[in-house]
């Protein structure tokens, strides 16, 4: 198991090979993770939601209960 380290912010981020050196991520895992996150807020401003706090705490919470579920509940 590897320990998540979050993106510090592009203007730290410093791009070695098939990583950033700064984080240690892939540049795929990085990407693949922008990705997600502008799907969900694309969501967000599709739906016209004026909660985007409360969106983004349940999304949150779900993701962090479906990990646990799934890493407890292997199949």
């Amino acid at each position: 198991m590897s320990t998540f380290n979050p993106c510090r912010g592009k203007t730290t981020c410093v791009e070695q090979g098939d990583r950033c050196i700064t984080c240690g991520r892939t540049l795929d895992e990085i990407a693949h993770t922008r990705r997600l996150i502008e799907a969900l807020a694309e969501l967000a401003l599709d739906r016209d939601y004026d909660n985007v706090d409360d969106f983004a705490t349940y999304v949150g919470n779900k993701l962090s209960k479906k990990l646990h579920h799934r890493r407890d509940n292997p199949q």
